[in-house]
């Protein structure tokens, strides 16, 4: 593999996590994400709360995200062998966390509003 391009990139995840299984990760991540996109543009603004309780999970995202990445790929910790794979394993820690927090946030918010509306108070 002389270039790392985005074709390539898609086809080793692909056979990775296999077909469906990545495509399907994709379209999660592209419904969270608009779903986010959704709850700030509704609110106007960033509930600190949502946002701490968001945080407070991204450790749990980290762990969770390596964890499931080891396991599809029949991996182990003993398995890292160099600076790249730390790197990689880090990166994955990274995505999971940022992925989590922003699930939580989008729920939370998705959530409150609907029972801040039936009560007939303001969005937290």
């Amino acid at each position: 593999m002389k270039e790392l391009t985005f074709g390539t990139m898609i086809a080793v995840l692909e056979e990775m996590f296999g077909r469906g299984l990545f495509w399907a990760l994709v379209v999660i991540a592209a419904v969270i994400t608009l779903a986010y996109a959704y709850v700030l543009i509704r609110d106007r603004a960033v509930s600190m709360r949502k946002f701490l309780w968001a945080q407070v999970s991204m450790p749990f995202g980290a762990i969770a995200a390596v964890l499931f990445v080891q396991a599809m790929t029949s991996s182990h910790f003993r398995d890292i062998g160099g600076p790249v794979d730390v790197i990689v394993l880090l990166g994955v820690a990274l995505l999971g966390a940022i992925g989590l927090a922003i699930l939580v946030y989008t729920v939370q918010s998705l959530l409150r509003h609907r029972r801040a509306s039936k009560a007939g108070a303001g969005p937290d």
